[in-house]
């Protein structure tokens, strides 16, 4: 359970204490995204940032392999969208598939998306329809991943999600994630380490952490008090707030005052910390620093927050990915901005699209080296990456290891927009001296292909 993952997990609970329904009146199959027609292509190039020849034509042959024919490749793209209404995921693989096969495809075989939209709770449902039809799922992620994990892990489905949400899904088997989260580590600790030590010391003995009534952030918490612990720093408030949402914020402002917090943790949605936020400055009380998570990172905190922002001070980690702000020094990320125009206009690039993209070239590449399509190909090839940048989009990540990265990037909420913080990066946009925390406590282990009765030699 990550910071990420807040706009799905946290968001989620908070809706579903409210009693909203996660109908919606069309229908809850999945949904087949409409390739482009030769004629309506144009010429693409094959790269992508410094990735050469991603995509391009050539003779496939036949298969025999689920969701692979002599023509296209079928995947799957899990989604919450009919819960959530954010059509990222979505979008990023209609722009990454239509780019692709414009330039050819993986081997001359098209990429045909599905979408897998899970409603939040039907994610077993969805993972069976994949097992049934897909290739892999690839670009994805659902809020309640681990519900549908080992009905994936039995049926030899490899995942490239875009974020994976809970602890039974975070570093299971047959997953190639592109970057972070890694499981069993703390995610954060270079950006904590950097507020706790460096930007605000005298801070670091009185940070609170206010979060949605829920078992989830509940964990969060647990491992948010121990990490920080571990850095030096100190917990010295935490709250809960009702996860059906707050008419008046004023009273947890007030405590939060009383108690002193001068560094504060906020596990909810966004729109509830913009409330927060007024109410603070309602009561002149400003502390050092507010991690915002990067489920605020975007135009619509700026909006709800409003006037806030010119007290507050918010920040976010993304990751070790490059900010869209800077998106014309990162050669990679204004190609993802280009494509978004050309085959998405009118879509928000957004930073789970980022990685979306990453996940899609990640798959791509694996692909496309294979002599024989196989699912153990991909896979393989996938892990064998120990520098995986996306072509530029992120800083370098190790996919053979288990530790997690020690890049980060920051950025800073103002009232103009979201901005690069001056967290001294070393390395292009990143930093990368982040410690490592390895988790003392108890929190869950990841699902295997062992605890399903399968293994590595199964996968074909």
């Amino acid at each position: 359970m990550r910071r990420l993952l807040v706009s799905g997990v946290t968001a989620a609970a908070v809706l579903l204490a409210a009693g909203c329904s996660t109908r919606s009146d069309d229908d809850t199959g999945p949904a087949r995204q409409a390739s482009p027609t030769a004629r309506e292509r144009q010429a693409a190039s094959a790269d992508f940032g410094t990735l050469k020849d991603v995509c391009g034509p050539g003779e496939a042959g036949e298969s025999s392999v689920r969701g692979v024919t002599d023509q296209k490749i079928q995947v799957g793209v899990m989604t919450d969208v009919g819960f959530t209404k954010k059509s990222e995921f979505v979008d990023a693989a209609k722009v990454f598939t239509s780019w692709c096969n414009d330039a050819g495809g993986i081997n001359g075989r098209e990429i045909e998306p599905v979408t897998r939209d899970t409603r939040l709770m039907d994610v077993r449902r969805r993972t069976l329809e994949a097992c049934k039809e897909d290739f892999a799922l690839v670009g994805g992620g659902a809020a309640m991943d681990s519900l549908g994990v080992k009905d994936r892990l039995k049926c030899l489905l490899p995942n490239f999600p875009a974020q994976s949400s809970q602890i039974g899904a975070i570093g299971s088997d047959l997953q190639a994630i592109a970057s972070q989260p890694t499981a069993g580590y703390f995610q954060y600790t270079g950006f904590y380490s950097w507020l706790l030590k460096e930007k605000y010391p005298d801070s670091a003995r009185e940070v609170g952490v206010i979060a949605a009534d829920s078992p989830v952030t509940k964990v969060m918490t647990a491992q948010y008090e121990e990490a920080i612990a571990g850095l030096g720093g100190r917990i010295s408030y935490t709250d809960l707030y009702p996860a059906s949402g707050v008419a008046d914020w004023t009273p947890y402002a007030q405590a939060i005052k009383k108690k002193g917090v001068k560094g504060l943790v906020f596990l909810g949605d966004f729109a509830s910390l913009a409330k927060l936020e007024q109410a603070l400055t309602g009561i002149d009380h400003v502390p050092d620093w507010i991690d915002a998570n990067s489920n605020a990172y975007g135009p619509a905190f700026r909006q709800l927050a409003g006037t806030a922002l010119a007290e507050q001070h918010n920040y976010a980690e993304l990751f070790a990915t490059a900010p869209l702000e800077n998106a014309a020094d990162h050669s990679a990320t204004q190609q993802a901005v280009d494509l978004f125009k050309k085959y998405a206009p009118g879509q928000q690039v957004t930073y789970p699209a980022l990685r979306a993209l990453s996940a899609w070239l990640l798959f791509a590449t694996a692909a496309r080296d294979c002599a024989t399509l196989t699912r153990a190909c991909v896979h393989e090839n996938a892990l064998k990456n120990t520098e995986w940048t996306a072509g530029g989009l992120q800083a370098p990540f190790d996919l053979s290891s288990k530790e997690p990265t020690r890049c980060y990037t920051v950025v800073e909420a103002t009232t103009e927009g979201w901005k690069p913080a001056d967290f001294r990066p070393d390395q292009g946009a990143f930093r990368c001296d982040g410690p490592v925390h390895k988790y003392q406590g108890d929190y869950g282990e990841p699902a295997t292909l062992a605890s399903v009765g399968k293994s590595l030699s199964d996968l074909t």
